[in-house]
């Protein structure tokens, strides 16, 4: 018997702590562990398998494309690209598109891309642009993205960071326009604060944010990497509050979990200062993650996972509201992107989450005393129902 769990300890960096479940098989919302123990996947590799593990729509494209071509690097042009772009804008009502491979890439490339707007369109002073962030937020891991957290265990011993940042609270719209100098080209927010515990903003703040990067000639930045495509009951969580952003940043669900593919969605204009040279990337816009990409969207749509995201979240949601115990101080979410707050009381998430393992649902624990559920957009009231019945026993177990 192969002990997986040692093997990963010896030879692996030690820079996560999951559960100690070996999965080896997925399908739909549930996954399989190496000696036969079925799942219930309350994750959702952070939504990026909002279509269901290995949807067999997803598996036929990706075995096709397979065959036929996979990668040409973008020094020559493909026949799937096009028509991605073409589908993606349907979609979400953009103009333009820049495909990468993961979240902290489209991020990375939207730093870039704002900043030069703010320099050869806003007429800012060279190497003087300002980007407002909020506390609490999540974008990456890489140095520049890091340099902007707030959270001490991303940032601890990794500096020097790239200047440029400026930290307001999550919520707030006077800080917003307080903030705000000549020199600031672009306001990046999450619209709903997944990582941080599914923090949501008080009603209208987007809209509000909108209007305040509107009058004073600055962008509006949505990373909706985890709350894009059907999570929260809709395309884009944006919608929620009737807005558009001047650039969205989407990733995770655009494959459907198959393979790394992101994007930054984004009007002409801005998208319009980056030239030929400037930006790019060896495997972005590849044929194999275009039409992955485009199958995964086009079942989201075909299926109604969006709408099922909506109805079922809200049974979710309600249900757990409805639940009498102390441990519990809040529980919050939209579609089926729900965090459960535990008290201090409570004694941590982590030990909740190891018990629901036991009882076949497997979620994540986030900012010590939150656990966050974000099942496949597939899931029926019927699992749910399932899924409640272990959740309130397990913090009943206290």
């Amino acid at each position: 018997m192969i002990d997986y769990i040692s093997l990963e300890n010896k030879y692996g960096a030690h820079n996560y702590k999951p559960l100690d479940v070996v999965l080896s098989r997925g399908e739909g919302v549930w996954v399989w562990d190496v000696d036969g123990k079925k799942y219930l996947d309350c994750l959702s590799a952070y939504s990026a398998v909002n279509q269901g593990h290995c949807h067999p729509k997803i598996v036929k494209t990706m075995v096709e494309q397979v065959r036929k071509l996979t990668l040409t690097s973008r020094a020559f042009r493909n026949d799937q690209l096009g028509l991605f772009y073409q589908e993606l804008c349907e979609l979400t009502n953009s103009h333009k598109v820049l495909p990468m491979n993961s979240g902290a890439e489209a991020v990375e490339t939207v730093i870039k891309t704002v900043r030069k707007w703010g320099y050869q369109i806003k007429g800012v002073p060279v190497d003087q642009a300002e980007i407002i962030v909020c506390q609490n937020n999540f974008h990456g891991r890489t140095i520049t993205i890091v340099g902007f957290s707030t959270d001490e265990n991303s940032r601890t011993d990794f500096g020097p960071f790239t200047p440029g940042f400026k930290i307001i609270p999550f919520g707030d719209a006077k800080a917003l326009e307080a903030a705000i100098t000549p020199n600031t080209v672009a306001f990046l927010v999450e619209p709903i604060q997944g990582e941080a515990g599914v923090i949501i903003p008080p009603q209208g703040y987007l809209k509000e944010a909108k209007a305040i990067c509107e009058t004073h000639n600055i962008v509006l930045i949505l990373d909706e990497i985890q709350t894009g495509l059907g999570r929260t009951g809709k395309i884009l969580a944006e919608e929620h509050d009737k807005i558009e952003a001047d650039l969205t940043l989407i990733g995770k669900a655009l494959s459907g979990g198959f393979y790394p593919v992101s994007a930054v969605l984004s009007n002409t204009e801005v998208m319009g200062v980056l030239q030929p040279g400037e930006h790019g990337s060896t495997f972005g816009g590849n044929p194999l993650a275009c039409a992955v990409s485009r199958t995964a969207m086009k079942v989201l749509i075909e299926e109604e996972m969006i709408e099922n995201a909506a109805n079922v979240g809200e049974h979710f949601l309600d249900e757990l509201k409805q639940f009498k115990n102390p441990l519990i101080k809040e529980v919050r979410g939209k579609g089926l992107l729900i965090g459960l707050e535990l008290s201090a009381e409570a004694g941590g998430a982590r030990q909740y989450c190891e018990k629901l393992q036991a009882e076949g649902l497997l979620c994540k624990e986030t900012h010590d005393n939150i656990i966050r559920f974000a099942p496949p957009l597939i899931i029926t009231k019927d699992i749910v129902d399932w899924a409640l019945e272990r959740i309130d026993a397990v913090l009943n177990q206290h």
